[in-house]
């Protein structure tokens, strides 16, 4: 099936297609736990890179599309890394063509956290001690090659790596972690972060996707072994 004819499973944005307003986007601070629809296969085919944000924000939400907000830099570092083909305009929904071309290349999108937030500092963490121990619930499942979470302040709390710097992980020190995925921790693309461009972000991916393109495949197995 193509790209055009790709049928998304995922709940349309609740604005219909257009961009929020300041109004909008306060009726969407709400504790719901999942607030944002993921990016995954729905037919059990194994992902290459979940890709992980800490939490969806209040644009993200109310679009109900990863990394909504104008001003990230998560689609335009995916696009000059070559991770998509075209760059990827999220901010009024995430259009099903184009979930379509990131699931058909084996990239997936999840966050640690559902509840949507301002911002990221907002979380307790508790919650991200919680959604840590989800995520790697969900790794188990999913088997993805490698799981690239996008926040090292974030991981350090939730997985309780308090020295843990960004770049790949020792998975031995997460307890239940499946031994053949990979984890890196990369940096948040967010407008807020100023120690990264969409430059260096893209450098950090383009070197990621060779990493995992060049690991061997292996056999997805139930969540139980």
């Amino acid at each position: 099936m193509s790209a055009d004819d790709y049928i998304s499973t995922r709940r349309p944005s609740p604005l219909g297609g257009r961009k929020p307003t300041k109004a909008d986007l306060a009726r969407f601070a709400v504790d719901d736990p999942d607030a944002i629809d993921d990016v995954l296969p729905i037919d059990g085919a194994r992902l290459k890179l979940l890709i992980v944000g800490i939490n969806p924000g209040l644009w993200t939400v109310a679009v109900n599309a990863p990394f909504a907000r104008p001003g990230n830099r998560f689609w335009p570092s995916l696009h000059r890394a070559g991770l998509t083909d075209t760059e990827v305009d999220a901010s009024r929904g995430l259009d099903p063509s184009d979930e379509a071309a990131l699931l058909e290349r084996g990239i997936g999108i999840t966050n640690i956290v559902g509840r949507a937030t301002a911002r990221a500092d907002e979380l307790t963490r508790q919650e991200l001690r919680d959604g840590s121990a989800r995520l790697t619930e969900r790794v188990r499942e999913l088997r993805p090659r490698c799981v690239a979470i996008a926040g090292i302040t974030a991981y350090r709390i939730g997985f309780s790596q308090p020295r843990a710097r960004l770049g790949e992980q020792d998975t031995d020190l997460i307890p239940d972690w499946p031994a053949e995925v990979a984890l890196h921790v990369v940096p948040q693309p967010s407008g807020l972060n100023a120690h990264h461009t969409v430059d260096s972000l893209a450098g950090i991916w383009r070197e990621l996707w060779a990493d995992i393109e060049d690991r061997p495949v292996t056999s997805r197995r139930p969540a139980s072994e």
